[in-house]
């Protein structure tokens, strides 16, 4: 399992490393060039020192030359050395430690020089008045340890404080995450059964966003909580009703003598089978529309699909239904199963509500899908609530039959198949208008 602790840890630690690693890199570029100048300035003025010597007492001679030019500096050891050479090619003079070849050149100023295998960096005078050539110098090699001897004495706390840093960083970040550590702490405490939000107050800035999404998760699930068990509640309540209708109607059925009584008994057991097979129909639509279970997206035939809905849905001798023929060639590439349902609880909820008349099924001028039945219609005042779940309207007779799920199911139905779902009272006779709107998902 990643940690978001340890990974900002090596972030951070090796960020610091490799900004560590850049200094040291830039201060031994810098050390080595400002080092180069101070080196270079004290091999000038000890040349000129040497020479003022020359030009005040004529040759030196070989002690003279040792005290004139320092045998170490800085703790390395015969860091500077010294010559003194006629233009004829004698020496005349040198310090102690000196090498035996030549460091003088034969014009005037800085040179490096290769002597008996070392390279030499040497600052010559020239003095044609005194025929002498006063040379100075050091080696390179004891310049590259001076820059190697600094940027070691840069890298080593460096290196015994990373250790330290990383100690610091470390608690840094657990200090910085503890709120959280805290939030999963509050929630990891809770039941399953709790679902208040996560109070946001004191959270930082970086975690209020998850703090957020939990809380708006956490209202997702209550809500479908919620509506399950209204669900369960109604599907109880609904069955229960017709259930023990069957129940009675059977006691009767058994009990009676007269053959019209049982007739009437059993006709009545159908009427409560029928529906009770209708609510269980509903229900299971409903809870596969809210699980997101869909058919396949393919062209259908709007026609085709009213034909076997009205031949599935029982209704009596005196509904008419009407499937005008252009229906047969509108096509729509839809969810086939959406729109089963669709159809089939409009169509059913225009036969519960209309006792007798006819439902008409046409396309009006955009290419939609309209269904006009005869029934009592909504009341205006209402039209905007028959879509929720398990709300029945008052409806022109009192109380309206059904479950309250045939409108809200075929709402859902038609924005899960991307189409939208408008309803009207017909301004021409008594009875509803849907209209189907087809767009693209």
């Amino acid at each position: 399992m990643t940690s978001l602790r340890r990974r900002l840890f090596l972030i951070l630690l090796a960020a610091t490393g490799l900004i560590w690693l850049c200094a040291v890199a830039w201060i031994s570029v810098g050390s080595r060039t400002e080092l180069e100048k101070v080196l270079d300035t004290r091999l000038q003025e000890a040349a000129r020192m040497v020479h003022s010597l020359v030009m005040a007492g004529g040759q030196l001679k070989d002690a003279e030359a040792a005290a004139v030019a320092p045998s170490r500096w800085g703790g390395y050891e015969r860091q500077i050395s010294c010559q003194i050479w006629s233009f004829d090619g004698r020496l005349l003079g040198r310090s102690s430690g000196a090498p035996d070849g030549a460091l003088a050149q034969d014009h005037e100023g800085f040179a490096d020089r290769e002597v008996n295998g070392e390279t030499w960096r040497t600052y010559t005078i020239v003095d044609r008045e005194k025929n002498v050539r006063v040379a100075v110098g050091d080696r390179i090699g004891l310049r590259d340890r001076l820059v190697r001897d600094l940027v070691a004495g840069l890298a080593a706390p460096a290196l015994l404080a990373m250790p330290l840093l990383g100690l610091l960083i470390w608690w840094s970040l657990g200090r910085g995450l503890r709120p959280l550590n805290h939030a999963a702490e509050e929630i990891a405490a809770r039941e399953g059964e709790d679902m208040r939000p996560v109070p946001p107050a004191g959270a930082p800035a970086e975690i209020l966003p998850l703090i957020t999404a939990l809380n708006g998760l956490f209202a997702k699930v209550e809500a479908a909580r919620a509506h399950e068990r209204e669900v369960t509640a109604f599907a109880a309540h609904e069955l229960r009703t017709p259930l023990a209708g069957l129940k009675t109607q059977a006691q009767v059925a058994l009990a009676a003598r007269d053959p019209d009584t049982r007739h009437k008994a059993l006709r009545q057991i159908i009427v409560s089978v029928d529906r009770s097979s209708r609510l269980v129909r509903q229900l299971l639509a409903l809870a596969r529309l809210d699980a997101g279970a869909g058919g396949a997206v393919e062209p259908a035939a709007i026609g085709k699909v009213l034909h076997e809905v009205a031949q599935s849905v029982p209704h009596t001798e005196a509904v008419t239904v009407r499937i005008a023929p252009e229906l047969d060639a509108m096509v729509h590439k839809v969810d086939v199963d959406a729109l089963s349902l669709l159809l089939r609880n409009l169509h059913e909820n225009a036969v519960q509500h209309m006792g007798a008349g006819t439902i008409h099924w046409r396309a009006d001028g955009a290419g939609d899908l309209v269904i006009e039945d005869e029934g009592p219609g909504i009341a205006e005042e209402e039209l905007g609530l028959v879509r929720q779940r398990f709300y029945r309207g008052r409806g022109a007779g009192g109380a309206g039959p059904g479950s309250g799920l045939g409108l809200a199911i075929a709402d859902t139905a038609a924005r899960r198949m991307g189409a939208r779902l408008d309803l009207a009272n017909r301004s021409d006779r008594p009875g509803l208008r849907a209209i189907i709107r087809f767009r693209p998902a």
